[in-house]
């Protein structure tokens, strides 16, 4: 017999080919002026409007592949017995329909090679090799290696392929000549000692940064690579005083604007973008398609860590020395100065809101001096949104926007990657991501990323139960972190010291509590001894002040030294929520209201009340509501789902001071109702029926559809047909807050006018489509034009807006959509696109767009 192994490679090309062509649809010429290369399951002649062959005809395929081997091998020299060989054909036929069903483009399966395409043409059939023989299996295995060889240069030879290549290629060479020319713009003539140290410096922020923590894998902390750990999410820039404006990639904020102060509450990613814009930036690589970075060197500047009591503000040339970094010493003397004045600069201030109030101002006055000395360089300021006032800095020149809460497809992409990473099983992820979705609570915590690794880590440990508020969550985390990770991993001290879990609390909060009261978020090491060498005595400890330290630094996960004798919090929520434990502890309650006005008391007093009695926690709220004011309101709205119980005349008293505000007299004032009030909110907003102004019924809706809430979905059904255009746009523009499936069903359907929809990937179209289609569709992101063709009805669309990396190659699919007004193209890319598009298509460039 004839090695089955080798037997398929006789079969000659010239009768190979024709089967294989049988398989795939005539190539049509025009047909390669997409975007992007077409799946493979897009090509096949027997999907499902079966244009040339039916699935049987796959299997006449492999019957020929077959036949045509064993005619090959010859009389004598038969591989298999005959009837083995039609096993080999039924495994195979069922190998060759996975056409029908594979994903992949025709680029990507080239670029795979036969080995791999025939593996996954293998995986994706219904039925395998099960049964065969060794040889058998070999014999299938060959005749499919064959048979992928041919498919794989039957793509090359398509027509469309061939200039779906060429174009791959014009545009990667055209965006690598636009990088070079931004990158000789941005490099002028520097020393060999310049040179030299910018590839050193490269080295250490790639090395410093390239990685963040995430909270919660193995029962603790864990560091990602950066490029996993990643999530782009989207920031809101204001247009005109009007929030809920144009979103952007929160990672393009810098490509609009020179100057932007970045807002978002804690825990939201304000850092974790800093990281990653100056990684990017330090790579000195071409392809990511943000030539506002290429070129450039970034400074990172943590605002804790380079302004301390009694420190001036840094000068350029200490940036490095100020933010720690080991290379300062390295610098060439006059480095930094020349960086700027090439306004090749890129410089990341994290942290405005933790600095104490009363040196924002003086920041204030340091970033004005340094964009006017030095203009040209790219500015990125982050703070919490209330620790400045609105349009802090527009007298420096800087734009304001807002980082958005991670929407749902980011929570499950969040969910997803923690699992993997944590090697847990799939459907524990899927497990949480229904908890998450189904409970209020739970779908309020998980608007950010670190919220939403603490509730992997508990949903895990706990086999599925999570607290359903911000205390528990809080306190199971602790209890996690402090006590059953080291006793359940059963490990040692090796520093001699161990600390009952109630001690380490006790510790902790005293850090935390001095941190808060002198508004710092972070302390020198010897404060710290002598706060803990205070306390050693009373908790009864074996061990010096300094053995106590080293233990809570090592196994807490709480604590972390940022720098060279400094200490500090994991996260400022948790130092929040330990201070807030010890002020109540200490009866503090008058300091804490006595700071209500203070943003970065906000947190601490609601995380008070939780701690609270429920006698103190009616005292915080009575006294909030007493001061008048509409941040003291606001906190006692807030506080009343942090208290555990409250007194029916006390809730009618909060109720009522937070009705005075309502309806919101402005957008921000709707913001900030929606974060305080939550669901409380909606008993209080008036109907449509109780509103007479347009504007007031615009500013209502804004309020209730930032809560995202099934309760919130059902109180804006009232509105559906209210005929304000401003409320129209607004529950149009709602829907990526929502379930969007019961969000179309219950209010797009309901519409009375059809404004713009934000839509980001197939499955928004397919819940589109559900309905009866839409009007105006803004895609956003990479997309695929079959997507586009196949799940957009062609009759209902008559405005399309692409917000895309990249420009559209080609715009022959267009035609598929009879009732096109206009096209509105969104890119970050500035080429010579122009030539290619036709006047009645809009095309917004980095150049184009308005300032």
């Amino acid at each position: 017999m004839v090695d089955a192994g080798v037997l398929g490679a006789r079969i000659a090309s010239s009768a190979v080919t024709p089967l294989v062509k049988k398989l795939f649809v005539k190539d049509q010429p025009g047909a390669g002026l997409v975007s992007r290369p077409v799946r493979i399951s897009a090509l096949v002649s027997f999907g499902r409007e079966k244009r040339n062959v039916t699935p049987k005809d796959v299997g006449k395929v492999a019957d020929e592949l077959v036949r045509r081997a064993l005619k090959a091998a010859g009389p004598g020299e038969q591989p298999v017995r005959a009837e083995e060989a039609a096993a080999v054909r039924h495994a195979l036929a069922h190998s060759l329909a996975a056409l029908g069903t594979i994903t992949i483009d025709d680029y990507e399966a080239v670029a795979l090679g036969p080995e791999e395409f025939a593996r996954r043409l293998r995986s994706h059939a219904a039925v395998v090799s099960l049964g065969l023989s060794g040889d058998g299996e070999l014999f299938y295995e060959q005749l499919l290696r064959t048979a992928s060889l041919h498919i794989l240069n039957f793509f090359t030879q398509r027509s469309t392929y061939i200039a779906r290549q060429q174009t791959a290629q014009s545009r990667q060479l055209a965006r690598l000549v636009q990088a070079v020319d931004v990158l000789l713009e941005r490099l002028p003539s520097q020393t060999a000692e310049d040179t030299g140290f910018e590839a050193r410096y490269a080295d250490h922020i790639a090395g410093r940064y390239g990685t963040l923590t995430i909270y919660g894998l193995d029962a603790g902390t864990s560091e990602w690579s950066l490029d996993t750990a990643y999530l782009s999410l989207e920031a809101t820039r204001e247009r005109d005083g009007r929030s809920g404006g144009l979103q952007v990639p929160a990672e393009q904020v810098l490509a609009q604007h020179d100057q932007v102060l970045l807002r978002g509450v804690a825990g939201s990613g304000k850092t974790t973008l800093v990281q990653w814009l100056a990684v990017t930036a330090a790579s000195r690589a071409y392809d990511h398609g943000l030539t506002q970075l290429i070129g450039r060197v970034p400074f990172v500047l943590p605002m804790r860590r380079i302004v301390r009591p009694g420190t001036e503000f840094p000068i350029p040339g200490d940036f490095l020395k100020a933010a720690g970094s080991p290379v300062a010493g390295e610098q060439p003397a006059g480095w930094v100065e020349r960086v700027l004045r090439a306004q090749r600069g890129v410089l990341l201030v994290d942290g405005i809101d933790e600095i104490a109030g009363d040196r924002r101002e003086a920041a204030r006055r340091w970033l004005r001096e340094l964009t006017r000395t030095f203009p040209g360089n790219l500015w990125l300021v982050t703070s919490r949104p209330s620790a400045v006032p609105e349009r802090w800095l527009d007298s420096a020149g800087f734009h304001e926007l807002t980082l958005s809460p991670m929407a749902r497809d980011d929570v499950a992409t969040f969910v997803r990657r923690w699992h993997r990473a944590a090697g847990a099983d799939e459907a524990e992820g899927t497990s949480l991501l229904q908890a998450v979705r189904t409970t209020s609570e739970l779908n309020r915590l998980a608007t950010n990323p670190l919220m939403c690794g603490m509730l992997c880590a508990l949903h895990r440990d706990r086999r599925g139960f999570l607290p359903q508020d911000r205390k528990s969550l809080y306190e199971a985390a602790l209890t996690m972190l402090l006590e059953r990770r080291d006793r359940e991993r059963e490990l040692d001290h090796p520093d001699g010291v161990r600390i009952p879990y109630a001690t380490q609390v006790q510790l902790l909060q005293k850090l935390a509590w001095w941190l808060i009261r002198n508004g710092r978020s972070e302390m020198d090491r010897s404060d710290a001894l002598h706060i803990i060498g205070q306390a050693v005595p009373a908790v009864n400890l074996d061990g010096t002040a300094e053995d106590v330290y080293a233990s809570l630094l090592l196994r807490s996960g709480l604590l972390r030294e940022p720098a060279d004798g400094r200490v500090d919090f994991l996260h400022r929520t948790f130092q929040d929520y330990l201070g807030a434990r010890l002020a109540v502890q200490e009866l503090d309650f008058d300091l804490l209201v006595n700071h209500s006005e203070r943003d970065e008391w906000e947190d601490v007093i609601l995380l008070a009340i939780a701690h609270a009695r429920p006698k103190e926690a009616e005292q915080m709220l009575r006294r909030l509501v007493g001061q008048g004011t509409s941040r003291g309101k606001l906190l006692a709205a807030a506080g009343l789902r942090y208290a555990a119980e409250v007194e029916p005349s006390v809730r009618a008293q909060v109720e009522e001071g937070v009705g005075s505000l309502v309806p919101p007299q402005s957008l921000a004032e709707a913001d900030r109702l929606a974060l305080a009030g939550g669901d409380l909110l909606l008993a209080l907003l008036p109907g449509p029926e109780d509103i007479n102004s347009k504007t007031t019924a615009y500013r209502v809706v804004e309020a209730a559809a930032r809560l995202g809430s099934e309760s919130a979905l059902h109180f804006l059904t009232r509105f559906r047909d209210h005929p304000a255009e401003a409320v129209q746009k607004t529950l149009a523009a709602a829907w990526q807050r929502f379930d969007r499936e019961l969000y179309a069903r219950d209010i797009l359907a309901h519409l009375t006018q059809q404004h713009q929809v934000f839509v980001r990937d197939a499955e928004d179209l397919r819940t589109l489509r559900s309905i009866g289609g839409w009007e105006d569709i803004r895609v956003r992101g990479t997309y695929r034009v079959e997507d586009l063709t196949e799940l957009i009805v062609p009759e209902r669309l008559a405005h399309l807006s692409l917000q895309a990396p990249h420009p559209v190659e080609g715009l022959a699919w267009l035609a598929a959509f009879p009732s096109l007004v206009d096209v509105y193209v969104e890119t970050e890319v500035s080429t010579t696109v122009e030539q290619q598009i036709p006047a009645w298509i809009t095309l917004i460039t980095p150049q184009s767009r308005p300032s």
